[in-house]
Formats: structure tokens, C-alpha cells, sequence
């Protein structure tokens, strides 16, 4: 009877998947997946067609010198007679980010030819590997450049032997990011079976040793562009191996300990954030991409080892950032040439770089954030981020893209990499195919829950049924937020249920600034008037942590409206920005706003705020025509600077050059004090 009872037991253990094992030692909230979402409103939802529709086909369509190279690779592992491929550090990486991208589509929308394109590519991939696991195009095929055009790029003499800066393991790391998305979207297993083939091959190089790597000794080196860590976590949730969890936690280890380049720029120890332990940085420091994916992994390894190791340092790092290193559209990276923060406050508008990668590196950090300590300050920022830089990161018909991402610009300034305007593709692709795999995962972040709690963090017209302590509950939102006021909420659960509603109340929504941190504050303060209503029926409401609770039995049909006053404000800098001394930036609800040549004449330099306007003196309108239809416009009065007064005209800062280019400014020169 033991022995039959031990039995059965073990069989119940077996049916509970990886993934709920894995979720019991998570993030204390839980994210509802993006394909348990069903998008409805008029903002995302078009958006999601346009990725579908456009963007992914298109950038699969200009990864296609990715796939050729992998083919050559793969025909001279063959032995087939074929063009070597031409050098590239990093190029593999963008198609794995498109795919990535792709994979995600094909969970919401199966599509018999996009999976079949995929496969074909998963084939050349595992062809081009290495029977050890290596993969890496450029020195697989022996065409591999030890030295190279820029800084301290190349990529070394021999497999791994300048980590620093060759890419190999960044490359790993999107790929594995990847064949974990077209594997749980999918259920093939191919492509993650490559990726646990590299994964393996490379903790035996740099932890354990290989007699053909490096002369046997393990590497022990921290990749150059932090990425692989991030995704270790991923194929450790997917798979339940301990061993790709613990990798990540031993690359974040290492870092600053057993390597640290010695040089300036690219080749500074800050650069890829190894002066120190990671553990004892406390300042945002170099390359802002590179950096933000190591926040995002630090945060993630604390989560699945229960544990809050990086804790100390990601609290430091984050006020860093949101005290004196971001600017008021979520960007971060000011700084050229090392694509990466400067000194504090060191936060220009017009030679503003704030890569489009970052800004995606910030929702990213700032999302696990709140799913780590379920403080809204955390979501607030990624909202910001989102909503503005990374948006502006791609046109509203998703064919052109913009890498770097200024504060303001002159109509005949070339700020984009030497182009005027939006690019079609970049050389260095990374912002484009980032935008292929994030927008798609963007109703992942729209409702999250713990045991008896269900968080609203994310406002937009929207379905999806989360499961509290055994009864499903089915939420249903109505709103055209960002450009809306009202949230109306329907709760549904199967059966009358007790739980917690954590209504998110935005940090520009509680009347004295736009974001967390010091560095803005709105010059015209406001009481918050947000209110709460259940059935009909004003609550009283206490904001904690950012989020309004409500606790009750909840019922069929009960329904909440959420209001969140939308007034135009403007902002102010701490005196420590010194760009932004004598200047004021227009918001409205979580979006910046810009005044554009095409509405107010070239150039907007010349544009001059004479005093704050007053409510009656500010009209919103929506645009009804053209690309811009439907947004809200804002306008004022305002001068330029022959003192004749006009009407000034403002759009949000994600919808800029979409018409043309011309000169743009978020930060208005104010005379009013």
C-alpha cells in the first residue's frame, strides 16, 4: 500500500509542468502572458496589426544577409563548396531578435507560412553549429577580423579570445531568447535544442575548461554586451535545468572580478560595466543598453533564487538613473560616442542620444522592478519609456525606424546617423529588431496577480481572465487611454470571490511630477483628483506604493470606472540640467509633447512661451486627417521670436516625423519664470 501510495504520488508530481514548478520561486507577481490578453482598443491594437502586418515581414525581409551568412557557414561545415560570408560581429543577432519577434506573433496569430519561413531558418541555424555547440559565423569560416575600424571592436584571433567586444556570446544569448519564444509558441523543440547545445558548450569554455578553447582553461570572462544572462533565466524557466540559472548567476558574478579592460571609451572598465562587482556598482555607468539588460538579469536571477542579492545595488542604480540620468521622455544613453550615460544631469536635447535599445532596456528593468517589489513608480517609468521613446523608436506605418532618438532637432540637422529624419534599416539593426520582439509582448504587461491579488498596471480597452485561488475571474477594460480619461472595468468571476483590485494611479497622475525621481517637477502643481467608483458608487481611495486596493467579494457584473485627469502640464528641470534652464516640456497624461516645423513653421527653435496659458486658453483637439488621425493635438498661445504672437501647436513626441522632416523641440524656451 506504501509503495502504491509513493507511486501515485509521483505521478500527481509529474503532471505539474516545468513552468509551475519554476513559478513557485518567481517574481512574488506574476505576469499574465501577452497571448492570454485579447487587445481591443485603438491604440495598441493597431499597432500589434502593423507588427504583424508590416513590421516583422519587413525586417525579415532585411535580415535576409543574416540567413545567407548562417548558410555559408553552415555549407562549409558541409564542406560544400560556397562564398565565405562576409564579417560581421553582431548581424546573426538581429534576425534571432526578428524571429523572436515573429515566434511571439505566431502565439496570437497562427500563420502556416510565417512558421513554415521560420523553420527553414531554424534549419540553416542548427546547420551552422558546430558539433561542440559553438556558433559564431566569422570564425567558424575563418574570415573573423582581429581588429576592426572601430575602438576597441574585432573579434579576436580565435574563438572567445576577445569577449570584450567580439559579440559571440551576445549573439547566444538573442538566439536562445528566440528559440525559447518558437518553442513555447509552437511546441517544436529544434531550435531550443540548439540553444541548450550552445548553452552547454558554453559553460564548459568558460567555467570547466576545454581542451579546444582558450588552451583548456576556462575563460571566465563576463560577455562584453550583457544579453546572455537575461536569456539563461529564460532557458532555465522553460526547461527546469538549475544549471542555466546558476550560469547566469556565475557571468553576473564574475563580471568586474576576472576581467577589466583598461582604456578610454569602448575600452573604458565602465563601458560594459565591469569596474566593479556588480554587486557594489551604485551608479548607472557606460554603454545604457548593455546596462540595462544587466539590471534586467540581476533582477530576474534575485527572483528565481528567492533571494535579494542585487537588490542593494539595483535600488542605487535605479535612483541613480531617475535622480539625474533620464530624460523626461524615458530615454536614457544620452551621451555619443559611447551610446551610454554621462556625468549626472548630463542631459542634452538636441545631441541627445538615448538609442532606441536603451529606452527598450528601460521598460524591460523597470517592468521586473515592479514585479519584484509590486511598487508602481517601477511601471511608471517603463510607461514613460514606452509610450514615448521606445514609440518613437519606429513610423506609425512601421517601416522606418529612428536609432537615436533627440529632444530636439533643426530641419536640417543630421542627427540619425548622418541621415536626416527616418532610416529604412541601419547597418547596426539592433533598434529595429528590438522593436520586432518588444511591441508584440506589450499586453504582457497589462494586468499581473498574486494569490489574492489581481494589478490593472496597464490602461487600454482589453480582455483577460486571471485565475485567483481556484475561480477564474474574467476582467474586461474600456478605454482609449493614453488619450482618455476613463477606465471602466467589468469583474467576472465564475463565482462570488473575495480579492484584492490594485488599480494603478500613475506617478504624472498624483499632481505634483510627470515621473518618479527629482529631476522633473510640473510647474503647475495640482491636487489629484482621480477617483474610484464601484456600481456606480464613489470609494474613498489611499494610494500605496501607487496602487489604489480594493478589497471585497466581488460578483458578476460588478463594474469600476477609474478616472484619471488628463490636464496639460508643464514641466520644469532641476537647475542642475543646465540645458534646460529658461525651459518648459508639455505633457498630457503619460505623453510628452513636441512642436514640429510642419504645424508651427520652420525653424521651432524660434517658437516662445510668454507665460504658463491658462485652462481656457489651451484647446486639445484631435487631428482628423492624414497619418496623424485621431491624436490629440494641443494648442496654446505663444510667440516666436519677431514677438508676433501665434498659435503655438503641439503633437505627442511619438508621432513626430511621420509627415516629412522638419526642425522639432521638446523643451520650449519660457519667459515667465
Amino acid at each position: 500500500m506504501k509503495l502504491f501510495l509513493t507511486l501515485i504520488l509521483a505521478l500527481s508530481i509529474m503532471t505539474i509542468s516545468i513552468e509551475q514548478i519554476i513559478a513557485q520561486k518567481d517574481y512574488p507577481v506574476k505576469p499574465v502572458p501577452f497571448n492570454e490578453v485579447d487587445i481591443q482598443d485603438e491604440f495598441w491594437k493597431p499597432r500589434l496589426k502593423i507588427q504583424a502586418d508590416t513590421l516583422v515581414p519587413f525586417a525579415l525581409d532585411k535580415t535576409k544577409p543574416a540567413v545567407e551568412n548562417l548558410q555559408k557557414a553552415a555549407n562549409y561545415l558541409k564542406g560544400i563548396k560556397d562564398e565565405l560570408p562576409f564579417p560581421h560581429r553582431y548581424i546573426s543577432s538581429d534576425l534571432y531578435k526578428v524571429m523572436e519577434g515573429a515566434a511571439y506573433i505566431l502565439r496570437t496569430n497562427p500563420d502556416e507560412e510565417l512558421e513554415k519561413q521560420l523553420d527553414g531558418i531554424i534549419d540553416i541555424i542548427a546547420d551552422a553549429q558546430r558539433d561542440d555547440g559553438y556558433l559564431y559565423v566569422a570564425h567558424i569560416t575563418g574570415v573573423a577580423q582581429p581588429k576592426h575600424f572601430w575602438g576597441g571592436g574585432g573579434m579576436g584571433d580565435k574563438p572567445y579570445s576577445w569577449v570584450v567586444h567580439s559579440h559571440e556570446l551576445y549573439n547566444i544569448g538573442h538566439m536562445i531568447e528566440a528559440a525559447v519564444a518558437y518553442y513555447q509558441s509552437t511546441g517544436k523543440d529544434k531550435w531550443l535544442k540548439v540553444a541548450e547545445k550552445s548553452a552547454n558548450h558554453i559553460n564548459k569554455v568558460f567555467f570547466i575548461g576545454d581542451p579546444d578553447y582558450n588552451d583548456g582553461k576556462p575563460v571566465m570572462q563576463a560577455p562584453g554586451h550583457e544579453e546572455l544572462e537575461l536569456a539563461l533565466a529564460k532557458l532555465y524557466r522553460v526547461t527546469g535545468k538549475e544549471l542555466y540559472l546558476e550560469m547566469a548567476k556565475k557571468f553576473l558574478e564574475i563580471r568586474g572580478v576576472t576581467f577589466a579592460p583598461e582604456g578610454d571609451g569602448v575600452m573604458s572598465p565602465t563601458y560594459a560595466q565591469q569596474h566593479k562587482p556588480v554587486k557594489e556598482q551604485k551608479e548607472a555607468v557606460g554603454h545604457a543598453v548593455r546596462a540595462a539588460y544587466m539590471y534586467s538579469a540581476m533582477a530576474d536571477v534575485d527572483a528565481l533564487l528567492s533571494t535579494d542579492e542585487f537588490a542593494t545595488a539595483l535600488n542605487s542604480i535605479w535612483h541613480n538613473i531617475a535622480d539625474t540620468k533620464m530624460h523626461i521622455t524615458g530615454g536614457l544613453g544620452a551621451v555619443r560616442g559611447i551610446e551610454g550615460f554621462g556625468e549626472s544631469f548630463e542631459l542634452p536635447n538636441k545631441e541627445a542620444y538615448d538609442e532606441t535599445c536603451a529606452a527598450v532596456g528601460n521598460v524591460l528593468f523597470n517592468f521586473r522592478m515592479f514585479l519584484k517589489t509590486k511598487e508602481a513608480k517601477y511601471f511608471d517609468v517603463a510607461e514613460v519609456a514606452l509610450f514615448n521613446n521606445v514609440l518613437a523608436g519606429v513610423n506609425l506605418k512601421g517601416n522606418k525606424f529612428f536609432y537615436v532618438n533627440p529632444l530636439e532637432a533643426e530641419s536640417d540637422t543630421k542627427f540619425n546617423y548622418g541621415q536626416t529624419g527616418r532610416s529604412p534599416w541601419f547597418n547596426t539593426a539592433c533598434c529595429p529588431s528590438n522593436l520586432a520582439r518588444l511591441l508584440p509582448q506589450v499586453p504582457g504587461m497589462m494586468y499581473s496577480y498574486t494569490g489574492h491579488e489581481i494589478y490593472i498596471t496597464l490602461y487600454g480597452s482589453s480582455e483577460t481572465v486571471i485565475n485567483i485561488d481556484e475561480t477564474n475571474v474574467k476582467i474586461k477594460q474600456s478605454s482609449q487611454y493614453p488619450f482618455d480619461e476613463n477606465v471602466l472595468i467589468n469583474i467576472d468571476p465564475v463565482e462570488e470571490k473575495e480579492f484584492v483590485l490594485k488599480l494603478r494611479i500613475p506617478t504624472w497622475a498624483q499632481g505634483e511630477q510627470f515621473l518618479p525621481g527629482m529631476l522633473y517637477d510640473y510647474h503647475n502643481t495640482f491636487e489629484p483628483s482621480y477617483k474610484v467608483t464601484v456600481n456606480g458608487k464613489l470609494i474613498d481611495t489611499i494610494t500605496e506604493d501607487g496602487f489604489v486596493s480594493i478589497n471585497r467579494k466581488w460578483s458578476e457584473g460588478d463594474k469600476v470606472e477609474l478616472f484619471l485627469p488628463m490636464p496639460v502640464k508643464f514641466n520644469s528641470t532641476i537647475d542642475s540640467v543646465k540645458n534646460n534652464i529658461g525651459r518648459i516640456a508639455v505633457t498630457r497624461g503619460p505623453l510628452v509633447y513636441c512642436a514640429e516645423g510642419i504645424d508651427n513653421g520652420d525653424p521651432v527653435q524660434d517658437l516662445v512661451i510668454n507665460e504658463l496659458p491658462g485652462d481656457d486658453t489651451i484647446i486639445i483637439n484631435k487631428i482628423s486627417d492624414g497619418i496623424l488621425n485621431g491624436i490629440p493635438m494641443i494648442e496654446f498661445p505663444g510667440r516666436n521670436n519677431s514677438t508676433e504672437s501665434i498659435q503655438l501647436k503641439l503633437i505627442p513626441y511619438y508621432s513626430w516625423n511621420n509627415r516629412g522632416s522638419s526642425s522639432m523641440i521638446v523643451w520650449l524656451p519660457f519667459l515667465g519664470g
